[in-house]
């Protein structure tokens, strides 16, 4: 019994006769087409990737900013 993957129903939803072609071995002719979106879609998700990670830095800087501000309130009122 084959195993089905939710990729596979995807790409059946999405043209049923693509997903027949694949199934049966056959090779799209756009292949430089597919290519060009494979490397979009990598470029898109570093994109995404490093967005998130600056996210990440600009969280901890405004932490310690707050961490930072603290002490010195606390110094502050100390003296």
């Amino acid at each position: 019994m084959p195993i089905i993957r939710s990729s596979d129903i995807g790409n059946y939803l999405y043209c049923r006769r693509a997903w027949w072609y694949q199934r049966q071995g056959i090779e799209s002719l756009n292949q430089a087409e597919l290519a060009d979106g494979t490397d979009l879609h990598r470029q898109h998700g570093r994109k995404v990737m490093a967005a998130a990670l600056l996210q990440m830095l600009a969280i901890l800087f405004l932490l310690a900013a707050l961490v930072l501000l603290t002490i010195s309130l606390v110094n502050y009122a100390l003296n």
